[in-house]
C-alpha cells in the first residue's frame, strides 16, 4: 500500500462532521477518492453510490445513497435546514 492510499485521520475526522457520516462512511468517502468535505460540492450522489457499489463489488444498502445525498447537501449549502441534515429525509 502506498502512503497516498493510507487514509488521513484528519480527513476522516472532517468527513465525520457531516451529519449521518460515521467511521465506515468516512472511510468509504476516502476510498471513493474524496479528500475533503468541500470535494462533495457539485457531486452526483447517485454516481457516488454507483461507484461505491462498483468498489464494493456488490449491492450496497440504499441508505448509503441517502447519506450521500445529505452529505452533498451539507457540503454545498451555507446555512442548511436542520431537517434536511437527517439522512432519512433523503429517501426516494
Amino acid at each position: 500500500m502506498h502512503a497516498a492510499d493510507v487514509p488521513d485521520p484528519l480527513v476522516l475526522k472532517d468527513f465525520r462532521r457531516i451529519p449521518g457520516v460515521g467511521k465506515a462512511t468516512a472511510l468509504d468517502l476516502w476510498n471513493l477518492g474524496l479528500r475533503s468535505v468541500e470535494e462533495l460540492r457539485g457531486r452526483d450522489p447517485e454516481a457516488l453510490y454507483a461507484d461505491m457499489e462498483a468498489l464494493a463489488g456488490r449491492h450496497v444498502d440504499r441508505c448509503v445513497l441517502y447519506v450521500y445525498r445529505c452529505a452533498v447537501y451539507f457540503a454545498q449549502t451555507p446555512n442548511p435546514e436542520p431537517e434536511r441534515l437527517k439522512w432519512w429525509n433523503w429517501k426516494d
